[in-house]
């Protein structure tokens, strides 16, 4: 069979979940992506919201079946021996849409190919097919190890509970709702004394409101030490619900700056710089309170970008200080506050 060698491996990916100033959102997902030669190969697949079956939300029988269907050690899901590799974030039901491929052996190898976007049980490559993505081969022993280590050690899933600490309880409220309507579990306290250990080491991120003094803070992080709590830290930008989703989601994000395609954002000058590693749709929002205390939301661009760094004019209102503005994708989220 032909098909060039090709190194396997998995790391820890998120789809960003995020609250829209219209009331909407998008829930948040963790899950296991799979990296060929060194690059997550979600990214080949332009700008697709999607996970892969490997997520850490699911049962854990469920998720040791579809390690087992990976290892081929369990028939196909769909005929003519395909796998689903990435489906739908929110129901994971093949009807919205699947990448799918054929995994098989061939000899100690395993190999990727015919990958398609699948709606039913059959896929059709020539409508629906991605040309320009595999053959994979991979080497038994290195593709074995990477699955076989999820089996044998799992290890805890990615904190996905936020602690917030202040004493704004209406504004911590209206956060932690928000946070849970998007999957992230989150609790609100005024520090962290007298809280269990295992208790502490259940939160992915802690996030101070903005009138919790140093000592208070040092005082949080001290308690997580001691705990051996690994938490990302998160200093509120603003009393803006949005815009402190958006923070709290990029601490959570665990996968290293090389496998994430959205990696800089500065809004400076009238303009906001952006950086991406790979073809992907970028969502640029710009988030303020007025003189009433009333949120103000301006979309300032959406639209797909090419690897390398970007320049979006900041218009109007967007412009000036007091400005918060978010970079989405898919899987990743920036802030950065206006300044000029």
């Amino acid at each position: 069979m032909c098909a060039a060698y090709a190194t396997f491996g998995l790391a820890p990916a998120m789809r960003a979940g995020g609250v829209r100033a219209d009331g909407g959102y998008q829930v948040h997902r963790d899950f296991v992506d799979f990296v060929v030669d060194g690059s997550p190969l979600l990214f080949q697949l332009s700008d697709l919201d999607a996970v892969s079956p490997l997520a850490s939300d699911v049962p854990p029988a469920i998720f040791t079946a579809q390690v087992r269907g990976l290892l081929l050690e369990s028939e196909a899901p769909l005929p003519g021996a395909r796998y689903v590799i990435y489906g739908c974030p929110d129901c994971e039901d093949l009807g919205c849409g699947a990448v799918t491929a054929v995994i098989e052996r061939d000899g100690d190898d395993y190999v990727w190919r015919d990958f398609a976007w699948q709606t039913d049980e059959h896929a059709d490559l020539e409508l629906n097919g991605y040309p320009g993505i595999g053959p994979f081969r991979f080497p038994g022993p290195e593709y074995r190890r990477a699955l076989g280590a999820l089996l044998e050690d799992p290890g805890p899933p990615p904190g996905r509970r936020v602690l917030l600490i202040g004493a704004r309880v209406a504004l911590l409220a209206k956060l932690a709702a928000a946070l849970r309507t998007i999957g992230i579990g989150a609790d609100i306290t005024r520090d962290a004394e007298g809280v269990l250990a295992e208790e502490l080491r259940g939160y992915g991120a802690v996030a101070f409101g903005p009138t919790v003094g140093e000592a208070e803070r040092a005082a949080v992080r001290g308690a997580f030490d001691r705990a051996g709590a690994e938490a990302a830290y998160v200093d509120g930008f603003a009393p803006i619900v949005p815009v402190l989703v958006a923070q709290i989601e990029h601490a959570l994000d665990h996968s290293a700056l090389p496998q994430r395609r959205l990696t800089r954002l500065v809004a400076a000058d009238g303009t906001a710089g952006i950086e991406v590693t790979s073809p992907c749709r970028v969502r640029l929002t710009a988030y303020r309170l007025d003189r009433l205390s009333r949120l103000r939301a301006q979309d300032l661009f959406d639209g797909v970008l090419e690897p390398g760094s970007h320049r979006i004019p900041l218009d109007g209102q967007a412009a000036k200080d007091g400005v918060y503005v978010v970079a989405r994708t898919s899987g990743s989220v920036l802030v950065a506050a206006v300044t000029r």
